[in-house]
């Protein structure tokens, strides 16, 4: 039984290591729909007035996605990859193909969370009903009282009406809910269609075998985990050497004395090497062989970023 219960978290793990950006936009959907949620029962209050509805509704469901699609922009590595790129490089090395690959991976990643907001918005049905209650036609309701105009339609959302209009505003209100609702489904399928046909595309355009591009997400994540875990001891070493220089002694802890004493660190990684490792990466070979990163290929002693005849390449993005 102990087994069994360890092979399955065993399994568990895996699944979550391979599906880590599929985990991570899945948290970041539940994570932005929560927000909604609480926006919608603590902050949102439809001013009910007329020219006021439709730019406050607008806002409760764009302003929030914009920030939050700025959020993911600047929260994407690729994002300052690029910057690093573009301030030691340039782009003359990449093809339209892998430049277009490579905003469409930060694009796509960043809206991951307006979009759900966007949705969970129009599903509600709030601010749809808040932003375009004033300008129902009044001719569109059967017997509407010609005395009353935009200002009554606006007060619709609060529920601030004369009791005779009572009906007139259940009707408004399922009639843009019903609108505001279609909207919503409409979004998710298009975006549904939108992930598959990328999918297919990537599958399809990429040179590498399903294997070997497994085997490549696997490598830059333990890439990434061990540099992150090796910077971060370099740097702690590399600080106790420097204060232990200018006190003449450092105050170290026992782990950290351990670290000192396993782990002696000369001097710093000049600036060159670290911009040869820095920036965007497309996959490419070099006399057949593959390299997986610039970190990769900093170590293998390949020069250059753009394609050569030995060097081939592939116009495939590390997502």
């Amino acid at each position: 039984m102990a087994a069994l219960i360890a092979e399955n978290f065993r399994f568990l793990s895996l699944f979550f290591k391979s599906k880590d950006v599929m985990i991570f936009n899945g948290l970041v959907a539940l994570g932005t729909v929560g927000s909604e949620e609480l926006f919608s029962v603590f902050a949102f209050n439809c001013p009910c007035s007329p020219a006021r509805n439709y730019i406050y509704g607008l806002a409760a469901i764009g302003v929030p996605a914009l920030a939050l699609f700025l959020i993911g922009v600047i929260w994407n590595n690729h994002t300052w990859n690029v910057v690093a790129e573009c301030h030691k490089r340039g782009t003359k090395n990449f093809s339209t193909a892998a430049t277009f690959l490579l905003f469409g991976s930060i694009m796509g990643r960043a809206a991951v969370a307006p979009v759900t907001w966007s949705v969970i918005s129009l599903l509600r049905g709030e601010a749809y009903i808040c932003a375009l209650s004033e300008f129902v036609r009044p001719s569109s309701l059967d017997k509407f009282p010609v005395e009353y105009g935009a200002e009554v339609l606006a007060r619709f959302p609060c529920k601030d009406v004369p009791a005779n209009l009572t009906k007139y505003r259940d009707d408004v209100t399922r009639r843009l809910r019903y609108e505001s609702q279609l909207f919503g489904w409409l979004l998710i399928g298009i975006v549904a269609v939108l992930v598959f046909l990328t999918k297919c595309l990537k599958h399809c355009c990429s040179p590498l075998s399903y294997r070997q591009e497994a085997y490549w997400g696997q490598y830059r994540s333990n890439e990434d985990k061990l540099f992150r875990r090796t910077a971060e001891v370099h740097s702690r070493i590399l600080a106790a050497n420097n204060v232990k220089q200018f006190f003449g002694f450092v105050a170290l802890d026992k782990e950290e004395k351990e670290l000192v004493q396993e782990f002696p660190v000369e001097g710093v990684q000049p600036s060159p090497q670290w911009n040869a490792i820095t920036g965007v990466y497309i996959y490419r070979e070099n006399k057949g062989f593959p390299l997986y990163s610039r970190l990769h290929k900093w170590a293998k002693g390949v020069e250059g970023n753009g394609p050569s005849p030995e060097g081939h390449e592939m116009l495939f993005l590390a997502s």
